[in-house]
């Protein structure tokens, strides 16, 4: 089933595979596996682009092994880290592995005869005794080559490198043996900076087993300026809407560079190549309608938080610039909205402040003048209401849901005003 590898290829997400794999896929169907490191209580952005990848494999019949590292995640991969990771409690990973288990399992089918498989490698991990790991799993691994691997030579050429994560290698390719034993599994696939961990685990199942598996890695996601994709100002982006709200998510996306967006619409939706050469050409012919970038917003938005948060997350861009009613946006999405938007918290205690003073308050003018100066040119609306009286002063029923004022100066400058209860 070499569909899939023609599928990758013109996505550009095959960065290394093992020689063995195109053959292996024309014999048909394989079951194969990503793994994903409880490393904080919920995946990011680079985990996405293996779930997408996973999930191309199962819709092309293939079947997928969604592997939470209960036991990996105790350790810490050393990749692309300068320093050790501050280790976390059991109690803590395996809150961690839950959570992170629920978040997986919409992506996948665990139906029919390819239906998902979730794993946890703590299973096989948390009873072998030292000894075994040294005699039956350590033996097969020549201290050299794990030397040579990038992350580690680059510690031992800094801070240096603790034996804990120097042997997460190993752990790592045991779980390839185990899950080969356990299901059949012969593919594992990752990003690229893990292609020294796939490769240790094909060597591992080959010294044991004698079998043939293989792997795949895709290419890391950067931006065309150079920096890390999945990152903003305020941080990395999540895929928990506790840590990033489906109105922030959104707006992360229909943000992208135009340099970025196809590369995007590539690795992260299931888009066709007919439906993506028609937004490259959309783009090119007029690239300030954003088409491109709205179909990126939507597909990768209802893919993690589903058609109403995206909905939601559509109807508030909108209403915070005058084209909806920022009344039937809900109290969360409104309030992730604002967040995102110049604000300032005012308490009534009986007064009544002037629009003007709001808008000094949350920096859209310099001063009251200039606050009724921009009033009286009829440029200034609260709640998507023009305000038309230099004077005007607002009241607690203005606020929506009881705590937000959207004060907008211009088609396109807002700023929110909080009330302190």
């Amino acid at each position: 089933m070499n569909d899939i590898l023609s599928e990758l290829g013109w996505r550009d997400l095959v960065a290394q595979h093992t020689p063995e794999l195109p053959e292996e896929l024309a014999k048909g169907p394989v079951t194969l596996y990503c793994g994903f490191d409880p490393t904080a209580p919920s995946l990011h952005m680079g985990n996405l682009a293996q779930i997408v990848t996973m999930s191309r494999f199962q819709k092309l019949g293939h079947t997928p092994i969604a592997l939470v590292g209960g036991a990996t995640g105790l350790i810490g991969d050393p990749s692309g880290k300068n320093a050790e990771r501050t280790l976390n409690t059991t109690d803590t990973v395996m809150e961690w592995v839950e959570g992170i288990r629920k978040q997986l399992e919409p992506f996948f089918d665990f139906s029919g005869s390819n239906a998902c498989i979730m794993s946890n490698n703590y299973i096989w991990t948390h009873d072998m005794d030292v000894l075994t790991y040294l005699r039956d799993i350590g033996k097969h691994f020549s201290v050299n080559r794990m030397l040579d691997k990038e992350s580690v030579s680059a510690r031992l050429n800094g801070a240096g490198i603790s034996y804990t994560e120097f042997s997460y290698q190993i752990l790592q390719s045991l779980d390839f043996l185990e899950l080969y034993r356990r299901h059949g599994c012969t593919l594992q696939i990752g990003g690229s900076d893990q292609w020294g961990n796939i490769t240790a685990g094909t060597d591992l199942v080959r010294r044991v087993e004698s079998a043939q598996v293989n792997g795949l890695t895709t290419p890391l996601v950067t931006k065309a300026d150079g920096t890390k994709f999945g990152k903003t100002e305020t941080g990395t982006v999540w895929l928990d809407p506790e840590l990033t709200s489906p109105y922030e998510f959104y707006q992360f996306w229909i943000n992208a560079d135009d340099r970025d967006v196809q590369t995007l619409l590539r690795t992260f939706t299931f888009r066709t190549q007919e439906e993506l050469a028609a937004l490259e050409l959309a783009t090119a012919e007029k690239p300030q309608a954003r088409d491109a970038q709205r179909a990126l917003a939507h597909d990768v938005t209802t893919l993690v938080h589903g058609e109403h948060a995206t909905a939601q997350a559509k109807a508030a861009a909108a209403a915070l610039f005058g084209q909806g009613e920022l009344r039937e946006l809900d109290a969360t999405t409104l309030d992730s909205a604002m967040r995102e938007a110049p604000n300032a918290a005012v308490s009534l205690n009986g007064n009544a402040p002037t629009v003007s003073e709001l808008l000094v308050a949350c920096e859209l003018v310099a001063s009251n003048g200039a606050g009724r100066r921009a009033i009286a040119e009829g440029g200034v609306s609260v709640n998507n209401v023009k305000v038309t009286d230099e004077n005007a002063t607002v009241s607690i029923d203005d606020f929506l849901h009881g705590k937000w004022l959207v004060l907008r100066r211009g088609k396109r400058t807002f700023g929110g005003i909080s009330l302190i209860k």
